[in-house]
């Protein structure tokens, strides 16, 4: 009698997942196929999903290999083989994927997910990244749906190609509803207004949209005016940066979430009707206080430095040396000129020229460093749900804490092991 060992590890699990979801029946009901085919699409986008769960780096024309020594008929099915999952088969699938649209098949599985796992959409988060690629990736071919190119990059990596992903999440287990890949100079502004209608278009849930900060446009707000959003407030806006540093601590109350502190107000932002609430967090003011401390001592070595080199400079006149006193700190956002005074020092043999010489002291501005101690921590976040018993204040800023389900999902995918 012989006996024939082969691996399962985790793929079990993740092949258990699949059917369970019902992932192949509904690519082979989305994807018609040829009959003869001894592999189905379906059982093809399974494998798949094994390899890329494998944690392992298998390029298409060694895929085969990944399942040798594998229990491939538990996993696919008996009547699979692993010579079956060949480059060649994985092609006409992926090209058959192509025609019909991933998008499709994507929000297709997406909602059995939906039924099976009875998922609570009241709150989804969308964000975008970017993932860089090596190669010249040329931009040309009928077929091109996406421009792989230089942009602003996420990781670091700005002298390679990328291209940029936006993910919707539930705010309930993190489970992905919906993503599009796009140009990898495409600006976040631009495109999240968009995305949300597209999510509402294909998805038809009446969902709080969580988003960060770059989706806060005059623009985004008008296109999504029929839908409920919740953001963070980018502190370009000047009501905002206003709002965060001149807010006093005494007006804030504490939250129900342990070291946050917060208050609420209404406004009206790019003719949009909003409630704005302006939050504290303890933890990242320690923070910013220790980075302002940093920041201050630099800045006094720069301007200390510039005040020696006016000192040792000489004047014409007095009007010119004022001016030049008037312009040294300019620059600076923590200190000031003080005790300035103008010194004659030598006239010349023929009487007629007058030197003078600049000094001062560099001194901290209290005015200055009190606004940015006051809004050290501090971040300003919105929506216009306007009923405060359908959202309340403590349930933005735990809506929006969740939007790291997003963040997750994108710090899987560009795991080295994973993305392969």
């Amino acid at each position: 009698m012989s006996l024939e060992i082969k691996n399962l590890d985790h793929l079990g699990l993740v092949a258990g997942i699949i059917d369970e979801i019902g992932i192949v029946d509904k690519i082979n009901e989305l994807i018609e196929e040829n009959h003869t085919e001894k592999v189905t699409a379906g059982k093809v986008v399974k494998a798949m999903i094994l390899n890329g769960m494998g944690l392992v780096s298998s390029p298409l024309y060694i895929f085969q290999d990944f399942f040798a020594g594998k229990a491939v008929a538990h996993l696919l099915g008996e009547e699979v083989k692993a010579e079956y999952l060949n480059d060649d088969r994985l092609g006409r699938v992926l090209d058959k994927i192509y025609e019909v649209g991933l998008n499709q098949i994507f929000v297709s599985i997406v909602l059995e997910m939906i039924k099976k796992y009875q998922l609570n959409l009241e709150t989804i988060h969308l964000d975008s990244s970017s993932f860089h690629v090596h190669g010249e990736y040329k931009n040309s071919g009928e077929h091109q749906t996406i421009k792989i190119t230089y942009g602003y990059s996420r990781d670091h990596r700005p002298d390679l190609k990328q291209f940029l992903m936006e993910l919707i999440c539930t705010g309930d287990g993190d489970v992905p509803l919906w993503m599009k890949i796009c140009d990898g100079n495409e600006s976040d502004k631009k495109q999240f207004g968009g995305a949300m209608i597209e999510f509402k278009k294909q998805l038809q849930f009446d969902s709080l949209m969580v988003a960060d900060s770059a989706f806060y446009t005059k623009e985004n707000l008008q296109i999504v005016n029929q839908l409920k959003w919740l953001s963070r407030i980018p502190l370009t806006v000047k009501a905002a940066t206003l709002l965060v540093k001149s807010m006093e601590s005494n007006d804030l109350i504490a939250s129900q979430i342990p070291g946050y502190n917060y208050v609420e107000i209404k406004k009206n932002y790019a003719a949009v009707e909003q409630r704005w609430l302006l939050v504290e967090s303890h933890k990242r003011k320690v923070s910013d206080l220790k980075k302002l401390s940093k920041k201050i001592q630099k800045d006094e070595s720069a301007c200390q430095q510039k005040l020696r080199k006016l000192s040792s400079q000489e004047f014409p006149c007095i009007t010119d040396a004022k001016k030049a006193a008037s312009r040294l700190l300019k620059g600076s956002k923590y200190h000031e000129l003080t005790n300035l005074k103008i010194t004659k020092l030598h006239q010349s043999k023929t009487g007629n020229t007058q030197n003078y010489k600049v000094e001062a002291t560099v001194a901290i501005c209290e005015e200055k460093i009190a606004l940015e101690k006051r809004s050290a921590g501090r971040f300003v976040l919105a929506t216009n749900v306007l009923n405060t018993e359908e959202l309340t204040g403590e349930e933005m800023l735990s809506k929006y804490k969740e939007q790291q389900s997003v963040e997750r999902g994108f710090s899987f995918l560009k795991d080295p092991i994973f993305f392969n």
